[in-house]
């Protein structure tokens, strides 16, 4: 069929059948990598349709998620762990575990029950846990930080977010579906490397979209290619459901991080003149897509351990795309050479000119509740954790320099030039 549907609205969006995706594994594909060697071919790979994992046709039928198979220590656990869905320290990684990698539809199935929404929407119940496992299947598993796991532990902050009490009092159930929607399929089909990556090799999708916020028009249009396939909002007047696809296009596309200034210079301004009226619909929708950006980029604002895998994860997928790029004789990005880049200095420039900016802006919009109070508390013992390692790392390079010793990488050089 057509790669994509007109709806009613005009909106195009992108059928999850017939549409060209991209598949990276590819490129790492040892009995490929002789094979490769110009840009051209690369470009060639980049454009490559995954046929086998976007069939509809074939996945017409899905399969219970794994929940239900597990053993019932696990449910159980499981069981405990969404009775406190709302604690700040919940740990997504442990719940991942515990639904056998079914996290992101386990959570969506109970926050939608939790916040009435399957009552109020008149919602199938087997149409949306087969819409939330469409979606969860669309995320890469292979992705180190760009997964289902993340979407999960986004939506798990939206709900956070929605519960504060100088937004939850203005909510309708319409601005809480789109909210835990937007957060769940936000990166949906995220294919592990940035938007000028697939500027700098053609990609077909940064044609598509003109250059601007690629992934995050990907992300939306799949998202409505899903929704409109599985007919989950079918039996909604249409004009409710243009209206609903509109609102998830405007909140995925706030997390376009190109945007991060726009966003804050408005809400600043909301702030500092007190003007944000929540009872008016237009200002409801912009602090859903103010929650969705801090949802986004919570991590340094977790606990420490939580917040350290994140931080591992999303830098081993920068050095992914550096890799790549090395590889393939492109320019490496900012932030994606291991060897200059370090974890360490890299969140600590994100912390400071992303993170701290957005959520200082946030606590002042929540009257430094507990959970802003909570977050920026940790947030700074993160970064000041990070300034330790870095200061750790400067000082034993700086030992090794001057204490004659050779380090690792100089001993395996001065050993490569020795071998006859």
């Amino acid at each position: 069929g057509d790669a994509r549907v007109r709806g009613q609205t005009g909106v195009v969006s992108e059928r999850r059948g017939s549409y060209p995706f991209i598949d990276f594994r590819l490129l790492n594909n040892t009995t490929l990598s002789g094979e490769i060697g110009t840009k051209k071919k690369v470009k060639r790979l980049l454009s490559f349709q995954r046929y086998f994992h976007a069939s509809r046709l074939l996945r017409g039928i899905v399969p219970q998620a794994s929940l239900y198979l597990l053993d019932e220590d696990y449910l159980g656990q499981a069981r405990h762990m969404l009775s406190k869905v709302g604690m700040w320290d919940f740990d997504i990684f442990l719940f991942d575990r515990l639904t056998n990698g079914n996290s992101l539809v386990t959570l969506l199935c109970h926050l939608f029950n939790v916040h009435g929404l399957i009552h109020h929407f008149q919602l199938d119940m087997v149409t949306l846990h087969r819409f939330f496992v469409m979606v969860q299947e669309d995320y890469h598993s292979q992705n180190p930080y760009h997964n289902a796991v993340h979407a999960a532990d986004v939506t798990q902050a939206m709900h956070c977010y929605l519960r504060e009490p100088k937004l939850a009092s203005f909510l309708t159930p319409s601005d809480i579906m789109l909210g835990l929607l937007a957060a769940a399929a936000h990166d949906v089909d995220h294919p592990g490397v940035n938007q000028p990556f697939l500027i700098k090799t053609k990609h077909h999708l940064a044609s598509l979209y003109q250059n601007v916020s690629v992934l995050e028009n990907h992300h939306w249009r799949s998202t409505i290619g899903m929704l409109r396939e599985s007919r989950l909002l079918a039996h909604l007047p249409k004009d409710v459901t243009q209206d609903i696809e509109q609102q998830l296009g405007s909140l995925i596309l706030a997390t376009d991080i190109n945007r991060q200034n726009e966003f804050l210079i408005r809400l600043k301004s909301h702030l500092d003149n007190q003007d944000l009226r929540l009872e008016d619909a237009q200002d409801r929708h912009f602090m859903l897509q103010i929650a969705l950006k801090c949802a986004d980029i919570c991590n340094p604002c977790r606990v420490w351990d939580l917040s350290k895998q994140w931080s591992e994860r999303v830098c081993e997928e920068f050095y992914r795309q550096g890799d790549l790029e090395q590889k393939f004789e492109l320019e490496i990005s900012p932030l994606c050479n291991q060897q200059k880049d370090t974890v360490p200095s890299i969140q600590i420039g994100f912390m400071t000119y992303i993170v701290e900016p957005l959520f200082e802006r946030w606590a002042q919009f929540t009257g430094n509740t507990p959970l802003s109070e909570n977050m920026l508390n940790h947030l700074r013992r993160n970064k000041a954790k990070w300034r330790s390692l870095l200061h750790k790392q400067h000082s034993s390079s700086r030992s090794n320099d001057h204490s004659g010793q050779v380090t690792s990488s100089q001993e395996q050089t001065l050993n490569e030039e020795e071998t006859p």
